[in-house]
């Protein structure tokens, strides 16, 4: 009998007309995969809690200048992205360990450079939050808790 992990959150969007699309994905499997987040959803994955290291993904796509409102003095008066919020290993929240360890990559939709920020529960730009951790889970809770 093998032992898992549930991986679990909640994902949302501000914009459910915008299209924008959204992928999750552990290791080099997708288990979700939209081109349209129209509303708040639960999604979740199996992961073996073998001993292994993993990394989780969500990816935002599709995301262009219209879904983006900018006045003449560049001030953003709306946005459209996709929420990403209660993150879950085996029904616990991992809070403040998300904010802490992933990482947000993109390219603020081709304007700019790629760049590396931490992830605060909110992609509103075409690009990957990764976070990486090991299994068996409880070994990766005492030491990031």
């Amino acid at each position: 009998m093998t032992n898992t992990v549930t991986i679990s959150c909640r994902i949302g969007t501000t914009d459910a007309s915008a299209s924008l699309g959204f992928e999750a994905w552990v290791d080099d499997h997708k288990f979700f995969d939209t081109d349209h987040v129209t509303e708040s959803q639960i999604i979740s994955v199996d992961v073996d809690d073998s001993e292994g290291q993993h990394e989780l993904r969500f990816v935002l796509k599709n995301k262009n200048q219209s879904h983006t409102r900018i006045d003449s003095d560049g001030n953003i008066l709306s946005d459209s992205f996709i929420t990403v919020k209660d993150v879950t290993f085996d029904d616990i929240k991992i809070g403040h360990t998300l904010t802490k360890l992933a990482e947000y990559r993109h390219n603020f939709n081709g304007t700019g450079t790629e760049t590396t920020e931490k992830f605060f529960g909110s992609l509103g730009c075409n690009g990957t939050v990764s976070l990486r951790f090991t299994t068996p889970l409880y070994m990766w809770w005492l030491e990031h808790m």
